[in-house]
């Protein structure tokens, strides 16, 4: 299981890296996109509809790496509190609670909507912008995908950091009755 999450954490960080050159692609865009209509008066519906394509690419595929890199949002007030068995324990529930519900759900929910785009040959409504829709929505299921599977990374790093925890508690409390000292878990 080892082998695995390094490979999710890889592809994770591969992914994350490419979407963040593919972020210089989009302020490059935006730049020009935002010269060419404030200083040359000029612009196109597909360059407006790839900077929102380039977006949601970027936010939906780079959710594995933020949790990879515990940059994703969390409400510290309690959780800095906690030890960190409890911090392990709180991260774990909310996996289970949240996490893959969410992506569950907003995977096969995208599921129906990409094939309803693909049935009626989505494209753009504006003269000039993007088709294909469906590809775009393709990456829903896909980023989530992602982070569901760097979700199964983190469970398992959870799990392994608990179990350690327990271990040295144990070793910690073998040690104590051996020297015939009361431990810090037993008062």
């Amino acid at each position: 299981m080892g082998h695995l999450v390094r490979w999710i954490e890889r592809v994770n960080e591969y992914i994350g890296r490419a979407m963040g050159w593919l972020m210089v692609g989009l302020v490059l865009l935006v730049t020009g996109d935002v010269v060419s209509r404030y200083i040359f008066n000029t612009g196109a519906v597909v360059i407006q509809e790839s900077e929102w394509w380039m977006f949601s690419i970027i936010f939906l595929m780079a959710a594995g790496y933020t949790f990879l890199s515990n940059s994703h949002v969390r409400v510290d007030i309690v959780y800095s509190l906690l030890s960190k068995k409890g911090q392990h324990i709180v991260d774990l529930s909310c996996a289970f609670i949240f996490l893959f519900p969410m992506c569950l759900l907003l995977i096969l929910t995208s599921l129906w909507f990409i094939r309803a785009s693909l049935e009626v040959g989505e494209y753009s409504p504006d003269p000039g912008g993007l088709c294909c829709y469906y590809l775009l929505k393709m990456i829903i299921p896909i980023g989530f995908g992602f982070l569901a599977l760097q979700g199964i990374a983190d469970v398992y790093k959870k799990i392994q950091a608990l179990k350690e925890l327990a271990s040295t508690l144990v070793a910690e409390d073998s040690i104590a009755a051996r020297a015939g000292q009361p431990s810090e878990t037993s008062s």
